[in-house]
């Protein structure tokens, strides 16, 4: 079941987390986040996918702020060339600021990218990077979360971040990279889930900024 878990996520959402603009600046008891307001939910809008790749010459991340701290996803433009000059487009728009993780499943995944917070918006556009068949998806791993209808590989801005040992997932979500720092952050974040959907307490990520070495 938890392999068709995160084909269905408009379903498992539809109970997502609500407006508020506002924040508290306690600590939450629960695992060191602070307490904040979940931002207001948007549009997600529509843009074009970009048509340009990375420079394979450079090394791109991700970092990734919250409530809960900050971590790192370096990006593998060689397995998904697609998906990563996708998040690098979309992160320097600022798309993902302002956001929530809108389903968290302990022992399993995190998942955020979504302006709208319903589990089902997007970018406009999907790119598809097949992964390979003998992907896994272990802890750390990033990958990009599809509808069930969809191609394997195809992406749109969801992402999630595997906390499981092994999720035991089929090799039908395109892999982007992995956490690199502050898995630490990310335990903060799993320890929130209460099941399969909006964690305990809102998680918002801030901002995420692209790093080019």
């Amino acid at each position: 079941m938890r392999a068709l878990l995160l084909v269905l996520v408009v379903s498992a959402l539809a109970t997502g987390c609500g407006g508020g603009n506002g924040a508290d600046t306690t600590t939450s008891a629960a695992g060191g986040c602070e307490s904040v307001d979940a931002p207001a939910a948007r549009e997600p809008g529509s843009r074009k996918a970009p048509t340009q790749p990375l420079d394979a010459g450079k090394t791109y991340s991700l970092a990734v702020d919250t409530n809960c701290g900050s971590f790192t996803m370096e990006l593998d433009p060689a397995v998904a060339p697609r998906t990563a000059a996708s998040l690098v487009a979309l992160a320097n728009d600022g798309y993902f600021d302002d956001t929530i993780f809108h389903r968290v499943v302990p022992g399993f995944v995190i998942q955020g990218g979504d302006p709208s917070q319903s589990g089902a918006g997007g970018p406009g556009y999907t790119t598809v990077d097949v992964p390979p068949a003998d992907a896994k998806y272990t802890r750390g791993v990033v990958a990009m979360a599809k509808g069930g209808t969809e191609a394997p590989g195809t992406s749109g801005s969801q992402f999630f971040v595997v906390t499981a040992d092994d999720a035991g997932l089929p090799p039908d979500y395109a892999i982007v990279g992995k956490v690199t720092e502050g898995m630490d952050a990310v335990d903060r974040i799993d320890a929130l889930g209460v099941g399969d959907g909006p964690p305990s307490q809102p998680v918002v990520v801030t901002s995420v900024t692209v790093d080019e070495s």
